[in-house]
């Protein structure tokens, strides 16, 4: 395919602002010097098959309110926000990542992204990987292992490749590094007070899965990693952050395009978020791989089903993880964060709420989307929230 000739700009790239030009040439020059683009959603993508297969795996735009009414011209509006948004920015041309990628990995966690997924592949060529429902049973763990195999194949078929194991085990090592940098990185908030604020932290990952560089972006944090270690070595409080601000955990569904709705509105009433546990926080990206493993492709695959993810069932060890969490953290308060249209995650906040306050910590839920339109409830609600912690 001659990736010269394919990387041609959206006919509607003169109307673009000057950040997303900015971000559309960046893409243009990657592909147009020979660069795979693989665009992803989910934490269950095993991305070390795609960094194995020699093609950068990038986040897809979806986190935000721009381009929910394009989406709603096909979708239904009574459905998640992330999933309008990301198709939304697939219609319009307004993510190069989604533009420029030679695939899109998605992924059956939930009924309106598997069928979301049947339309963007009329626009994209799309994989779906297909999620077991549990992980209890044997049966489910040989299933997705063999899920992972057709995946690495399915790689290999598209970009004329072979993928060898030691490809796969340089892949791990270097996923590893970057790993225990983010890792380090969210544990930095465990000191009193809090060396950074969590939307720095949240800005910082979120910004990290659109890198095409694995190494480069792995240094950047580890150089960030040890600014916050000079800070907590003074105890100084990070600006914006009220000194002795009450010390939130946010969980519940991916929060990236909730930085701004909810992330500045915690800590500009009082509150610092500590600890990120969503799929995108500290349980999933402690979670490292074996690189000497006996069978490098079963271990990938296995590292990425024990991602405790609402749509698991059980999922007893995602709450089981958060309650560590309130100690290793020292919260004051939960804010359990359900995104419109999230049935699991929302139906699963009751487990949450129980396990929280078992555990003596006061918990908030509250529902969203990426509108603007319940900011003045939601800013009362929060501020509420942390004034009684």
């Amino acid at each position: 395919m001659d990736q010269v000739q394919q990387a041609v700009l959206p006919k509607t790239f003169e109307e673009y602002n000057e950040q997303r030009k900015a971000s559309f040439l960046r893409v243009k020059d990657f592909k147009e010097a020979g660069g795979r683009l693989v665009g992803y959603l989910c934490s269950y993508t095993p991305l070390e098959v795609i960094d194995a297969a020699g093609a950068a795996a990038v986040g897809l735009c979806g986190t935000s309110n721009e381009t929910v009414s394009i989406a709603e011209t096909v979708l239904p509006s009574n459905l998640c926000p992330l999933i309008k948004s990301t198709f939304g920015f697939a219609l319009a041309d307004k993510c190069p990542f989604t533009y420029f990628s030679d695939l899109i990995v998605g992924e059956t966690t939930c009924d309106g992204k598997k069928k979301m997924y049947e339309l963007l592949a009329d626009m994209k060529p799309v994989h779906v990987l297909h999620l077991p429902a549990g992980r209890t049973r044997e049966l489910e763990a040989d299933q997705w292992r063999a899920e992972v195999r057709y995946f690495k194949e399915e790689l290999e078929r598209i970009f004329g490749i072979t993928i060898t194991d030691d490809d796969l085990r340089a892949a791990v090592r270097r996923r590893n590094r970057l790993r225990r940098a983010q890792t380090a990185l969210f544990q930095m908030q465990r000191h009193v007070p809090a060396p950074l604020g969590g939307v720095e932290v949240m800005s910082t990952l979120a910004a990290g899965s659109f890198s095409f560089d694995i190494e480069e972006y792995a240094r950047k944090l580890e150089g960030l990693v040890e600014d916050a270690r000079k800070r907590a070595e003074v105890g100084s409080v990070p600006e914006g952050i009220a000194p002795g601000a009450k010390r939130i955990l946010l969980t519940g569904c991916p929060s990236g395009g909730l930085i701004n709705k909810v992330g500045r509105t915690i800590e500009r009433n009082g509150g610092v978020i500590v600890c990120l546990d969503d799929c995108s926080g500290e349980r999933t990206t402690c979670m490292e791989i074996d690189p000497d493993a006996p069978d490098i492709l079963d271990a990938i695959a296995d590292r990425y089903l024990d991602i405790n993810c609402s749509v698991m069932t059980p999922n007893n060890g995602r709450m089981e993880h958060t309650c560590r969490q309130l100690d290793a953290y020292q919260v004051d308060g939960v804010i359990d964060v359900i995104l419109t249209a999230c049935h699991t995650f929302n139906i699963e906040s009751t487990l949450m709420q129980r396990a929280v306050e078992d555990a003596g910590v006061p918990y908030m839920k509250v529902e969203v989307d990426y509108s603007e339109a319940d900011m003045g409830q939601l800013e009362t609600r929060l501020a509420a929230f942390i004034e009684m912690l």
